[in-house]
This record gives structure tokens, sequence and C-alpha cells, in this order.
């Protein structure tokens, strides 16, 4: 037998023909749909966090073996069944405006074709890695790994690019009311996400190999005798992630004392919409921290937007703030619209009876809410709509974080809370718990409170900490270092919570190793697709320069949309 011969049975044994698709397109499409609609069932206010597991799990095998163009089709339905559904709520942000919509379908349109583009490499790796070497290993554990990295990836990309990024649905958010939610304070967010994304892949690789596994062309005997352990042994690697999400429990920090904390809910006109004369959302809240005044607190916590007026350029406000601090004996942590130069920010100060101690400015301003980006293109094609937002925040730089009579309190305000470089700055300088400020008051009714307090309950879990959730209009919570709920107030009343918040020293080995895992997950994944692209390429100019070689290669057969 020739060399050439031999090379081509190896090549039969070691690279098969890429698998027809699972899922015809006529059925990928509705199971799509199915899966996106899941996964918005899985966040609140319904928080059914099992279909996290179905719907990542059923979007993944209308994947397997499709081409490029039909594994954006597909993501692209399963981007809109989720996205669509779960940014309702920005149709809120303008009120009665007539084209009050377009804010949310500009928004959920974006993210779902973002979505579509960044599905096709999860697609390339269930072609492309078994093409190259279909082994047990490989099926069962790299390419698992590789679809994990995939998913983890698009979410990376989706929340820091463009503009800032928008992280609002990463699959791992879902889980903070679940028990494998203490995974993420050994490995972050997205670390945990990885790790239920490769729980899907493994269970689905596992089932394939087991069931559908087919014996290689030519001598078989070697198969078969194989066949038998393989059933039995194909599953343990998802079992065996499965039960470490589950038994691992949440990374341990220590106990440093208690601060007592005044929270106040003002439940005032708050919403960029809302009409009211200058200083209303000020006074509810000084209506509501009235019976302060009869308590002994450390400090007092207002919410975003809890003052009206920028209190460094009025003096009258600044003196009632002073004189409130005076009255409660505590310093108040609050928040308003401040100008510093000819910028504006959105600034949270330590208020004392003297004035401000301490200021922090919003890390992450939210575009098309707090400031326009490229207002010159966007005024162009929407210039209503453009003209109704007149502020222009500018994104802060200081550290998230401030000090309270010896207790170190890390801030995030509003949209903040999503982002991972906030909170974990703010932990590693050395907060002994989080207070997160946030005005919901722009999407009253919607399940836009509930998404952002479980983004809380998250980070109470990862990092170890207390946390308050303290909004305008509702939900407002404490939660304890596990994520479990200490105090409460209904949404869309007036209200104050009083609670002794236990503080915590040190740090979780997701503060200090989330971002690092990012990095290796984001450039694992993309080692692996350049190692895998580059010999598909070389196979296709190998094909080209053989025109007359019969028909398709192996590696066009690979490459064909399907």
């Amino acid at each position: 037998m020739s060399h050439a011969t031999c090379r081509e049975s190896r090549d039969h044994t070691q690279a098969p023909t890429p698998p027809r698709p699972l899922f015809p397109l006529w059925a990928a499409a509705p199971a799509a749909a199915v899966a996106g609609l899941a996964l918005d069932a899985a966040f609140p206010s319904l928080g059914w966090w099992p279909l996290t597991f179905a719907s990542v799990t059923l979007a993944l095998l209308t994947l397997i073996g499709r081409g490029t163009w039909s594994a954006v089709l597909v993501g692209a339905i399963f981007g809109a069944a989720f996205w669509f559904p779960h940014v309702s709520w920005a149709a809120q942000f303008l009120g009665e405006h007539p084209l009050n919509w377009v804010p949310w379908v500009a928004l959920a349109s974006a993210l779902t074709i973002y979505s579509a583009l960044l599905t096709v490499p999860i697609a390339w790796a269930y072609r492309w890695l078994p093409y190259r070497r279909d082994t047990p290993a490989v099926r069962l554990l790299a390419l698992p790994a590789l679809v994990a990295g995939a998913w983890t990836v698009r979410e990376l990309l989706m929340g820091s690019w463009p503009y800032g990024g928008f992280p609002w649905a990463r699959i791992a958010m879902s889980q903070s009311e679940s028990p494998i939610a203490p995974v993420a304070s050994w490995v972050g967010v997205s670390g945990l996400g990885f790790l239920m994304a490769l729980l899907c892949a493994a269970a689905i690789e596992a089932t394939r190999w087991t069931v559908h596994r087919r014996p290689p062309r030519g001598d078989t005997t070697e198969y078969r005798s194989s066949t038998h352990a393989l059933r039995w042994t194909a599953p343990i690697p998802a079992f065996g992630l499965a039960a470490m999400l589950l038994l691992v429990p949440q990374f341990p920090t220590s106990h440093a004392g208690t601060i007592r904390v005044g929270a106040v809910q003002g439940n005032g006109p708050a919403a960029y919409v809302d009409e009211h004369e200058p200083g209303a959302v000020l006074e509810s809240q000084l209506a509501a921290s009235a019976p302060l005044e009869d308590e002994q607190v450390d400090i007092v916590l207002w919410p975003e937007g809890g003052v009206d007026i920028d209190p460094l350029a009025d003096e009258a406000t600044a003196q009632v703030l002073s004189d409130a601090a005076a009255r409660y004996g505590a310093p108040i942590l609050l928040n308003a619209a401040s100008a510093d130069g000819h910028m504006v920010f959105n600034t949270s100060f330590l208020w004392t009876s003297t004035g401000p101690v301490a200021a922090h400015a919003k890390r992450h301003p939210v575009p098309f809410g707090e400031y326009v980006p490229d207002r010159w293109l966007y005024e162009t094609l929407v210039p209503s709509l453009v003209d109704q937002l007149q502020r222009e925040y500018a994104a802060g730089t200081d550290t998230p974080a401030i000090e309270v009579d010896g207790v170190d309190v890390g801030l995030a305000i509003c949209f903040d809370v999503a982002f991972d470089d906030v909170i974990h700055e703010s932990t590693r300088s050395s907060a002994q718990v989080l207070m997160f400020q946030t005005n919901n008051a722009d999407f009253r009714g919607t399940d836009e409170n509930l998404q952002q307090l479980a983004f809380a309950r998250m980070r109470a879990i990862e990092t170890g900490r207390s946390v308050v959730n303290l909004s305008t209009t509702g939900t407002s919570q404490v939660l304890a270092p596990n994520g479990t709920t200490v105090a409460a107030l209904p949404a869309d009343e007036p209200g104050l919570m009083l609670a002794e918040l236990e503080l915590r020293d040190g740090l979780t080995a997701a503060v200090v190793l989330g971002q690092p895992i990012q990095a290796l997950i984001a450039s694992g994944t993309l080692a692996t697709f350049l190692v895998l692209a580059l010999p598909l390429l070389r196979d296709r100019a190998r094909h080209h320069r053989a025109p007359d070689s019969g028909g398709l290669s192996g590696t066009g057969r690979h490459e064909r949309d399907r």
C-alpha cells in the first residue's frame, strides 16, 4: 500500500465528515425561539433559574452542524426571542412620547444582531474541532470547553463594546437564588457562566457519544471492544461538573464588626420625564427620612438621584443637607448630578453637618440614557428623540469606595452594578460592605428593578459582603453576605430600612482572580480557534491548487453552509 493510501486511511479515521445539523432549519428556528423565551423566564420577574440550563442546552443543540449563515439566522431568532421581552422596560424611558417604543426596539435589535454574529464561533466549534480529531477526549472534554469559551467570549464582548458595552444578561446572573450561586465567589460571574455553558455542552456530548456514536470506517474491532466502557464513562465529566457546582461552598471571608444603616426610599418624582418643581425629589427623601431623627445610625443612605439640585452649585440645598445630617446625627451618602468645571457627573457625596467630605462619580454612565454618544449621528437619524435627552454625564475615574468613621464602604451607582471592574475595584480597596444607589423611577411597573436586584444579590455572594441595594422607587433590599434578604421595602412606596450590617474582611477568589479568569477564557478560546483555522485554510488552499481532484474535499464539505 502506498504512503498516500495509508495517509488517506488515517484521515478517514481521524477526520470524519463534519456532522449534519441535528435540527433541520425549519425545526431549529422555533427551537431557538423557545430557548430564547426560556432564558428570559430564568431571570426576574419569573426567576425560574433552572430554565437557564434548558435554554442553553437547546440553543446549543440548534447550532450543532450548522454552517455560518444558518448559524447567524438561528442565533438571531434566539437573540430576538430573548432580548425583546428581556429589555421591554426600555419602552418606559420616554414616558408617553409617541416614539417611546424606539429605544426598546433599537436596543433589542442591536443586541439581537450582536448575538447573532457572535453565535457563529459556537457553530464553528462544533464543526471544526471534531473534524480535525474525533476522539473521546476531544468530544467529551475539549469540544465542550471550546463551546463554553465561545459562549463566554460572546458575553464578554457584548459587555464591553460598543460604548462601554451592555453586560446586562450574562447567564450566571440568572442564578443569584440558585444553589450554584456560591461558585461565583470562587471564579466570578464570567467564570460561573463559563462553567454553566460547559455543563450544558458536556451533557450534550456525553449523550451524543453514548447514543449516536457509530463505528469509523475500516476495522471496528478495537472500537467495539471499547464501546461498552465508553457508554458508562462518557457522562462522568458532566456529572462531575454538576456535582462540583452544587457542592462548592461560598468562599470564606471573616467577620469584622457591624455598621448600622438607615436606607431611605423616598418614592419621589425621579423619572427623567416626571414633571415636578425643583427640589421635589429631595423633599420626598427628607419626608421619608424623618423617623431617623429618633434613631441611632452610623450612616444614612439615599438613592441615586435622591437630590435633584446640584448641592455644590446651590447654597440653599447644601444647607438643607447639612442640617439634615445634623438632625440624623450621621453622615448622608447621597447622590446628585453635579458639575465639575464644564463636565457633569452622576456623583455620590458623603455629606456631614459641615458639608461634603468624600465623593465618587459613576464609572459607566448609561449610553442613550445619561449621555448620547456620537450625538451628531443620532441627531441626524432621530432628532426628536435625541433632543429629549439633554443631559451629558461624563464617566468618573475615582475609586468606588469611601470611608465612614473607620469603615470602608464600596460603591456602585445603578448601571455600575453590572460591571465587574467597579465591584472588584471597590472590594480590593478594602471595602467591608457594599452600598448600591439606583434610580428605577424611569421603569416603574417593569422587571428592570428586579433584574438589577438579582445582580446586587449575586454581588453579595461573589464578594462575601453585605449589600444595601437602594432605589428611589424600589425594589430596595438589604442583603446578607450570602445573598439572603435581611430587610426589604415594597416598590412604589416611601419607606425606611434600619439594618445592622455585618462587615467582612478578606478577598474572595473571585475578586482576586476574576479578571485573570476572564482573560484566560478569552485568550484560550481565541488561540484554539486560530489553531483550528490555520489547517483549514491550508487545506482549502491546497484544494484550490488541485481543481481536478474530483469534487469537494473533506474541508470543502466542512466549510459549505448547511
